[in-house]
């Protein structure tokens, strides 16, 4: 069974008549990349700002490791935690490794693993230039360099790729994943790529309007909704008038034929019995692709 990390119990958070955060339950287990998403508005950032104890919950209780965020042990605990926040500034007078040795020193870590950490994020070349000769990229992988420093066992990354390039992207998981797997970094995660992450996390949340919405694996989203398949097919000229006498008892919806395609859509459940069918065919599909709903479909069918 999976170690519990982070435990949140009956926490909301209102700024007045706004209710950010509204009643969340929720646990994150040691070793995992967790995703949490929802549309602007939806309490995601200030959920994380709870999270690190820089917010403080209107009520309910959040434990990380076992130790209260709002009581005074949690310092010790926060020395072991990196954040990298959606929109991070820093001073543009300073280089690259300026600014990494400025943020050791506000950790209270080793200057030494600054450079490694621009060599790690790619910006061993850029370490002596002044920031304010970044692009916006590079300053997103000095953010993610600065939330590494002193090796946290837990991660927070706000919207950790805006202004990366996609091989930037490929190269920001891997290491991530690398974090997970040599050092069993727990890695909290938010973003509004969902297509980006949906391969990338272990579970996710859906929040909306400060409710949690789901929860679970994407295969778990995926049971719990009854959204369709998607089936496209090819078929040799002699089964096109065949597809459609043979599909047409099954429990198959939106079914069109253009061409030499055939798509249509089906509940999981029927799925077998319909790729059974085809198989009658013998040999008249050239091709088929099936297309389970994306994290993307799925979060505007909660949303």
């Amino acid at each position: 069974m999976a170690s519990t990390l982070i435990s949140v119990r009956g926490v909301k958070k209102h700024f007045g008549e706004v209710q950010a955060v509204d009643g969340m339950d929720l646990d994150i287990h040691k070793g995992e990349i967790f995703g949490l998403i929802g549309h602007n508005g939806a309490g995601k950032s200030t959920l994380f700002k709870m999270l690190l104890g820089l917010l403080p919950a209107s009520s309910g209780e959040i434990r990380i490791n076992g130790t209260a965020v709002a009581g005074s042990a949690f310092r010790v605990v926060r020395r072991q935690i990196g954040y990298l926040p959606e929109n991070i500034a820093f001073y543009d007078n300073l280089s690259g490794l300026e600014t990494l040795h400025f943020f050791a020193d506000l950790k209270g870590v080793s200057r030494n693993g600054a450079a490694p950490l621009l060599e790690r994020v790619g910006l061993a070349h850029a370490a002596n230039r002044r920031v304010r000769g970044y692009s916006k990229g590079m300053r997103q992988r000095l953010g993610f360099a600065q939330s590494l420093l002193g090796n946290p066992a837990l991660l927070f990354l706000d919207e950790p790729t805006n202004g990366l390039d996609p091989e930037a992207i490929r190269e920001f998981y891997r290491i991530l994943d690398e974090l997970k797997t040599q050092s069993g970094v727990t890695i909290v995660i938010t973003s509004h790529i969902l297509a980006e992450i949906q391969e990338r996390v272990d579970r996710l949340a859906i929040m909306k309007l400060g409710k949690l919405q789901a929860l679970g694996t994407l295969h778990d989203l995926r049971e719990q909704n009854d959204m369709l398949l998607s089936f496209e097919l090819r078929l040799s000229p002699l089964a096109l008038n065949e597809v459609e006498s043979l599909l047409q008892p099954l429990a198959v919806e939106n079914l069109r034929i253009h061409g030499e395609h055939a798509c249509f859509q089906c509940a999981r459940q029927d799925k077998m019995a319909i790729i059974a069918a085809l198989g009658q065919l013998h040999g008249k599909v050239l091709d088929l692709d099936i297309r389970e709903p994306s994290l993307e479909d799925l979060f505007l069918g909660y949303a």
